[in-house]
């Protein structure tokens, strides 16, 4: 069998979209046991701009109530964690968490000199950078740089999708995009790409690249796949798409793969028009899996060795618009949840109305210390190399 160069090219984007795995899972022919206490990271992004008003409610607010006089969710049916502070009536299991001292929110996360493109915000979100720097690695991408130098059993990440995120990009390392392993062990195995790889003779460097990207992942997909399947997790999940992303790395936690991070989106929470009912759809499949997953984990004795985060790329104006929506807007809350925090519950204090830059939020907390704290606190790295500036630490974890 014959490929030419620019057939060969045509196909590539399978050696660098779904699969993005550089050297890692090869180390992982010889089954490793990961015990207890192999410390996990679930990231959520809630891509298109969350709302953050409508969803961490301030209840007691007058000017929320003025500024958004049909948009407004209402005291009577927040879910009320304090008497001025209300969750969205689509997480319901949010406000359990909240109620065993698994959640803790964090208010005002945003970034100096904020940018309202969506493309442009989740890469600054995502590259860990400044407003007016550009970076072509992510900020998980580099921390599996920082982990693995030369190692034989790197740390590895995941991402349930069909194209990897540059926040999983490194230098050196990447991480795996895949909807599921099964499809992974499947496409990987058959025959056409078997005889691309037999069919390579070196040469061109960029070609000999993609043939030994597409040669590691063939030798590692069975190996995935395989793993998959040593612990499955046999809870019921809900049908959707987060529900079944959730299910699928629920059983690679449970499996005996080194893999420390695990990315996810949910979305378009862009919300211009038709907002409640855009929101409570995507809450509510949110909910429905979180509750899940959440469930999973502590059933199996694993809950406290994972640590779930969800981010979006800003929150929206203060104002509703005319469309029954809201605009781009600044800063936004997170969401932390894990058996092991060491704070809980609201972590700082909500935004302030009556102080805002031309109606949008001040935003208090630099992300970069978020993630600085995560790197550090609960993946046991170096955050100064990795983010390339020193950021405070915070106390949640």
């Amino acid at each position: 069998m014959v490929i030419k160069r620019r057939e060969f090219l045509q196909v590539g984007s399978l050696a660098t979209a779904s699969f993005m795995l550089p050297k890692f899972l090869k180390a992982f022919e010889r089954p490793a046991m990961v015990p207890q206490g192999n410390k996990v990271m679930v990231v959520i992004q809630l891509g298109g701009g969350n709302d953050g008003l409508n969803t961490v409610i301030p209840v007691r607010n007058d000017i929320y109530y003025k500024e958004r006089p049909r948009l407004g969710i209402g005291k009577d049916k927040s879910l009320l964690i304090t008497d001025e502070v209300g969750l969205n009536p689509a997480l319901e299991a949010f406000k359990g968490l909240y109620d065993e001292g698994n959640l803790a929110i964090m208010n005002n996360v945003g970034y100096p000199n904020p940018d309202r493109s969506h493309f442009r915000s989740m890469d600054i979100w995502q590259s860990a950078s400044t407003s007016n720097e550009y970076v072509n690695t992510g900020w998980l991408g580099r921390y599996l740089d920082a982990q693995c130098k030369g190692c034989d059993r790197p740390t590895q990440a995941v991402e349930l999708d069909d194209v990897l995120s540059l926040a999983l990009k490194g230098e050196e390392s990447k991480g795996l995009a895949f909807k599921d392993p099964r499809r992974l062990y499947n496409t990987a195995s058959g025959n056409y790409f078997k005889d691309i790889s037999a069919d390579h003779k070196p040469g061109e460097q960029t070609i000999d690249y993609l043939y030994k990207t597409m040669s590691e992942t063939i030798s590692s997909a069975d190996y995935i796949f395989e793993q998959s399947k040593t612990h499955p997790t046999s809870e019921s999940y809900p049908n959707t798409e987060l529900g079944k992303d959730l299910k699928t790395i629920a059983s690679l936690i449970f499996s005996d793969i080194n893999t420390k991070v695990y990315y996810v989106s949910l979305g378009s929470f862009d919300t211009h028009v038709n907002q409640e009912n855009q929101q409570t759809r995507l809450f509510s499949e949110l909910n429905d899996a979180v509750k899940a997953f959440t469930a999973d984990l502590k059933k199996n004795n694993r809950f406290q060795d994972v640590l779930m985060m969800t981010f979006s790329e800003f929150g929206r104006r203060v104002s509703q618009n005319a469309s029954g929506g809201t605009d781009h807007g600044t800063a936004n809350n997170m969401f932390f949840i894990s058996s092991s925090l060491k704070q809980k519950g609201l972590l700082n204090p909500m935004p302030d109305l009556g102080d805002l830059i031309e109606g949008d939020l001040k935003y208090k907390v630099d992300f970069k210390s978020v993630y600085a704290t995560v790197l550090n606190k609960w993946l046991g790295s170096d955050d100064k190399i990795i983010l390339g500036h020193s950021f405070d630490h915070l106390n949640f974890i």
